[in-house]
């Protein structure tokens, strides 16, 4: 890799300062991070390691008032935590599936939330819409793993982090700090859609870096589901995450959210509508994760996904009310 300054603050204020520097990039566990380094993909002039900043870990608060999480808290933590698990199933189901015990033992809230994504194209080099000689690589090739909604413009990657759907399920904030002070934002809104390869598909703005979670109190029952080629050490191809609020058995709203079917944690209003106002049945359930695909516009080679975010959603809509009927 190139050769870099590296940097330790302990305060957050040092690493504010540290990462308004030209080409400075923020490391804490790195898992993202040094392979980009490695494959000249990313080539920073500084590194600036976030995890000697106390402040940035842990977890406070509780489920009544609701839950912060530091941006710098390791995904052991948020598996091992009782709170989580107990009032926030989706997220704690999606972060005790994300890779195998060492990577969540090393990797944070903070990294998996800004990770970049894994489209082989961009880790190859050829930048975020994988464009050469005014053609599309992505559209053009090998799009297996690519996006089946969003398709009309370039960008054709997903999203990487499952976290953040799972997070926006449950309507979290994100708390930024920056040069210019700090801001919270709903935390779909830390994804956007680049348009051309000198944007970002990150709304951060040059020094900021993400250091808390807002959890809002627990409230409804929530739940995830991911589809993937195996059990341990892999990536969903498709994960779905909902939060249900219940009016006796009846289902008044309902916020559901997917992974790794577009460049932005995907909304899945047509099923959002389709569920409102019913008793959650099976076949209400079939039929809403048929409403999820609403839209999808699958490339080439993974119109697959189109059923597998119908059995996602469908999935995580049952395991949210305890009814986990594949598993009898």
């Amino acid at each position: 890799m190139k050769a870099f300054e590296y940097s330790a603050p302990s305060t957050l204020e040092d690493a504010l300062k540290l990462l308004s520097g030209p080409d400075a990039v923020a490391l804490s566990g790195g898992t993202d991070l040094v392979n980009r380094m490695k494959d000249y993909v990313t080539s920073p002039a500084r590194v600036v390691y976030l995890k000697d900043v106390k402040p940035l870990a842990g977890i406070s608060g509780d489920a009544r008032s609701g839950l912060t999480l530091g941006a710098g808290t390791r995904l052991s933590d948020i598996v091992a935590s009782a709170a989580i698990r107990e009032s926030y199933p989706a997220l704690w189901q999606a972060t005790a599936e994300v890779g195998s015990p060492q990577i969540r033992n090393m990797a944070t809230l903070g990294g998996n939330l800004l990770q970049r994504p894994r489209c082989w194209y961009y880790r190859a080099g050829h930048g975020l819409l994988a464009m050469k000689d005014g053609k599309s690589l992505v559209r053009e090739g090998d799009n297996r793993f690519h996006a089946i909604f969003m398709t009309e413009g370039n960008a054709l990657f997903v999203a990487p982090s499952s976290l953040a759907s799972a997070l926006a399920a449950l309507g979290s904030r994100v708390t930024i700090a920056g040069p210019q002070g700090e801001r919270t934002i709903l935390i779909e809104d830390l994804y956007q859609v680049p348009r051309s390869e000198s944007d970002s598909e990150l709304a951060l703005r040059p020094g900021e870096i993400v250091t808390k979670v807002n959890l809002p109190a627990a409230a409804g029952k929530s739940a995830s589901y991911e589809a993937r080629h195996k059990e341990a050490q892999d990536w969903p191809i498709v994960l779905a995450a909902v939060n249900l609020t219940l009016n006796g058995e009846t289902v008044s709203s309902a916020r559901i959210y997917l992974a790794g079917v577009a460049p932005i944690p995907w909304k899945c209003t047509a099923a959002e509508k389709a569920i409102a106002g019913k008793q959650l049945t099976l076949q209400i359930a079939d039929e809403v994760g048929e409403a999820a695909t609403s839209g999808a516009a699958p490339l080439s080679m993974n119109a697959y996904k189109v059923p597998l975010v119908k059995t996602t959603v469908k999935r995580a809509l049952l395991a949210a009310i305890g009814n986990r009927y594949w598993e009898a």
